[in-house]
């Protein structure tokens, strides 16, 4: 190890210098060279875009990857490839294992069957599903979340480290406006100071006189005079060239602070294109979104076909007289935080049906008493000839048929005829 003491020291005396100097600014005891206000604006500009980039990209990961600690360990595995630096390799999707998972049950269920053959169909939809959610996580990582990172750790530090030298040369022009102003002080109380004969007393002067005339001459108190006045010459000239050398430093460190300020005004000015860039970004971001959720739904709306071409397949594996459904989604006209309630479809014994297990309306009368009016709380799509289909917020007249099951209802509108569900009906009195 090589331990350097001297560059050590020189380190500790610099830090302390520093702290001192801090701490002097903030008690406004010591001089602080203030920057432009240009400057300070770009440099205030550039702590908020860095703040807020960050923020972005840290919620943009959380969006892209919600858990990060889950069972496929995903952001350990790409922390290690990234400090690897090897590609990091594709990952099943959430989507992708569930479908798989649906297609290995199918199997062991029985792929004829009912149940068998709807999970082979959902799981290819949820294997495409996850597919068109692998390709929006790496879209969206290539042309959105590198172009942050990148900034974050290039751009950014590279803005910081010149930040920080900018800051060392500001303290360096300080500590030198510092040793002018104390040197310029000294100078001016040494050139204030009197002669060394004109700051003797008479009483002094009249008995070195005397002594002088005593001894026979005046030689050794001249002597004596003039030691004294070359000293005080001597510090004059001494206090001149310190001033001159603090103002040499002083030009010096203003010139490196100018050239600093400058090399970093141009960088914070670079800001304006990172703006930029990030817009840009932010387009493709959108766009990979709407492409996403676009694919989305279009699997949805062919799986719902897929689904709807086996209406009965629930009865299989359940009660062959009742397969429970749910109707279509409500529209807007549906009560604002209620939910349609699901339907029991049974069949009507003592009811004339078509072969194709159809109710034959037609032959249904409406008896001359026990109908009433109902308020139809739900839009309700017939599946059927049978059934009627409704409109929410209007009103009917229904009644009830011998031997019907008691979750229907024939219900009338007008020439219209069919049957409805009681659970979407409020009975009005």
């Amino acid at each position: 190890m090589d331990f350097n003491l001297k560059k050590l020291t020189s380190d500790a005396g610099v830090f302390f210098t520093r702290a001192v100097q801090f701490t002097e600014e903030k008690l406004g005891s010591a001089e602080k060279t203030e920057l432009d206000t240009h400057l300070e604006n770009l440099i205030a500009r550039a702590d908020c875009t860095k703040n807020w980039t960050e923020k972005i990209f840290r919620q943009t990961e959380v969006l892209l990857q919600p858990n990060p600690i889950d069972h496929t360990g995903a952001r350990i595995e790409e922390f290690f490839y990234e400090k690897l630096d090897k590609k990091i390799p594709s990952r099943t999707t959430n989507g992708e294992l569930l479908g798989q998972y649906m297609l290995d049950a199918a199997k062991d269920f029985g792929p004829g069957t009912p149940y068998g053959s709807t999970l082979i169909t959902v799981g290819e939809y949820q294997i495409r599903l996850g597919g068109a959610e692998r390709e929006f996580l790496q879209t969206s990582a290539i042309n959105f979340l590198t172009p942050l990172r990148n900034f974050l750790e290039g751009d950014w530090r590279t803005i910081s480290k010149e930040r920080r030298l900018l800051e060392n040369r500001r303290l360096d022009l300080d500590i030198c406006k510092a040793r002018v102003k104390k040197a310029k002080q000294a100078e001016a109380k040494a050139a204030a100071e009197p002669d060394f004969q004109e700051t003797r007393p008479r009483n002094y002067v009249l008995s070195a006189s005397a002594s002088a005339q005593s001894s026979g001459g005046w030689d050794s108190w001249d002597l004596e005079d003039s030691k004294e006045s070359a000293y005080v010459m001597d510090q004059r000239k001494l206090w001149s060239e310190e001033v001159d050398k603090a103002e040499q430093e002083l030009r010096v460190a203003q010139t490196e602070f100018d050239r600093q300020a400058e090399v970093t005004r141009l960088l914070l000015e670079g800001i304006s294109s990172t703006h930029v860039n990030h817009l840009r970004c932010l387009h493709e971001f959108v766009e990979a979104q709407a492409t996403y959720y676009a694919q989305c739904h279009q699997y949805m709306q062919e799986l719902q076909k897929e689904l709807s071409r086996y209406p009965n397949s629930f009865a299989s594996n359940a009660n062959p007289s009742t397969s429970a459904t749910c109707p279509s989604p409500v529209s807007s006209a549906t009560l604002p935080g209620v939910s349609p309630p699901c339907l029991a479809s049974t069949s009507t014994p003592g009811i004339a049906r078509e072969p194709s297990g159809q109710l034959k309306i037609q032959d249904v009368q409406q008896p001359s008493t026990g109908h009433r009016k109902a308020k139809v709380l739900y839009d309700y799509d017939a599946h059927d000839t049978s059934e009627l289909s409704l409109l929410a917020d209007e009103l009917i007249t229904v009644y009830t048929v011998p031997g019907m099951d008691p979750d229907w209802l024939v219900g009338e509108r007008g020439n219209q005829k069919g049957k409805v569900p009681v659970t979407y009906l409020e009975l009005l009195s």
